[in-house]
């Protein structure tokens, strides 16, 4: 017999579910818009330095005055160096943050993670040398890594999976709602107090958030275990998590999904102004409307992406039919961008069929990514999601790190080779997804919780 009660001492570990909370209360949308401000200020604190960087022509990152920009090679170097560093931090971030997450919990290590980043943002304001930059942004890396492997975490531990990707898809819009939020906020700051106030200001959002989130009852609030992972409990037995993951075909499919995946939206982010104004001679002034519509378009795919899932479940079909069934839409929906190349030959004064072609990709991977975030919450126990989702991670950075060098090298010259590998990448991710986990999902049975007699 199952108690309807657990002990109190239980109530509040960080490491288990409660037992007495109901399974759908309506405060899990509210753990879903602190996620999202999560993610919103987790993509503004990353944005900071590149908004501010025409403020950071100084005598310490390299900067000559009177000398032309493009003859600044000292600066362009210190520049790229700080950024390098940001990236390589944020990618091994990402092999342990997940697994310090789950020893930790949600709660507490949610908390860690958003409590070193806005340290390491408030920290940028002291630098005063390019080395003081490079080691800001390595924690900042460090602590924003964090994020993601916490919040499907979170997911998993508020929502059943008929939601999980609709409540993942909408946090996700976070990222894209910085790129709306950041540039007018930073630009303000800036003008008034200077570059340093910039890094004060998104730093201090973090730790206001960390303050909200630990004074909010977590534990006491979520939902009951429920079927879907008691039937999971077993796959990771507690204290043989990496064994037990390293064996699973689950944990490859979703490293694999990511790899090819993640840098294709890397891809979107680095190069959009650079395609806007060398095929229709959009400066970043021109470039913002496209821009905004673009971002504004990927958010409605991520929430589209995520509702579908849960759509297909809640009219009978298995978890397995619902997340691949709308990741499948959306890798087909990708497949139109290998058009772009051929968008300025077609119509030569006008980017919008193009900017179209854009807004479609980005809105599709958005809904993927929605659906295969939520892939290892149907096939692990919450005890090993942040583990996974922190590969995950760790594999989509290792694979924008070598795409962007396969771009560098011929995007200029041969732009149908990044184009088409962009437009079935999602298709081949899954694919490989399928052969490596045919079936999706614990036992089909109603998610019920075990606070029952």
């Amino acid at each position: 017999m199952l108690s309807g009660r657990m002990p109190a001492s239980r109530l509040d570990s960080d490491t288990e579910f409660t037992a007495n909370a109901p399974d759908k209360s309506s405060v899990r949308w509210f753990v879903c818009f602190l996620l999202f401000l999560a993610t919103t200020i987790n993509y503004m604190d990353r944005s900071v330095f590149s908004l501010i960087e025409p403020q950071l022509h100084l005598r310490f990152m390299g900067w000559i005055p009177g000398v032309d920009a493009k003859y600044q090679v000292q600066y362009h170097l210190n520049y790229g160096h700080v950024i390098e560093w940001f990236q390589i931090a944020y990618g091994v971030g990402f092999l342990f943050a997940g697994r310090v997450i789950d020893r930790l919990g949600t709660k507490t290590g949610y908390a860690l993670a958003i409590l070193i980043w806005g340290c390491a943002s408030l920290s940028h304001s002291l630098v005063t040398s390019v080395l003081g930059f490079c080691i800001a942004r390595v924690f900042l890396g460090l602590g924003e890594s964090g994020n993601f492997p916490a919040a499907i975490k979170a997911t998993t531990e508020w929502f059943p999976s008929e939601e999980r990707a609709l409540a993942t898809g909408l946090f996700n819009s976070g990222s894209n709602a910085s790129f709306f939020i950041a540039p007018i906020l930073i630009a303000a700051v800036t003008a008034r107090w200077g570059w340093h106030a910039a890094f004060l200001t998104t730093g201090s959002m973090g730790i206001c958030w960390c303050v909200i989130w630990i004074l909010f009852p977590y534990n006491r609030l979520r939902r009951g275990l429920t079927t879907t992972q008691r039937e999971l409990a077993p796959v990771v037995p507690k204290g043989h998590v990496w064994g037990t993951l390293l064996r699973h075909r689950g944990f490859y499919a979703f490293a694999i999904g990511k790899g090819l995946t993640d840098p294709i939206w890397w891809f979107y982010l680095f190069y959009l102004p650079m395609f806007l104004h060398d095929n229709y001679g959009m400066d970043l002034n021109a470039a913002k409307w496209p821009l905004i519509v673009i971002y504004s378009v990927s958010s409605v795919g991520s929430i589209a992406g995520g509702w579908l899932s849960g759509w297909r479940m809640n009219r009978g079909h298995s978890v397995n039919s619902g997340r691949k069934f709308a990741m499948l839409i959306c890798a087909l929906a990708v497949v139109p961008i290998l058009l772009v190349p051929h968008m300025h030959k077609i119509f030569q004064a006008n980017p919008w069929p193009a900017i179209g072609l854009f807004s479609l990709a980005a809105a599709a991977h958005q809904g993927w990514s929605a659906n295969l975030f939520s892939t290892p919450t149907d096939m692990f126990p919450s005890t090993a999601i942040s583990t996974v989702v922190g590969i995950g991670g760790a594999a989509g950075a290792a694979g924008g790190a070598l795409f962007t060098m396969v771009v560098s090298h011929y995007f200029s010259l041969h732009p149908m080779i990044i184009f088409v590998s962009a437009a079935f990448a999602y298709v081949v991710a899954l694919a490989i997804f399928q052969v490596l986990v045919p079936r999706l999902g614990a036992p089909s049975e109603p998610e019920i919780p075990l606070s029952v007699a």
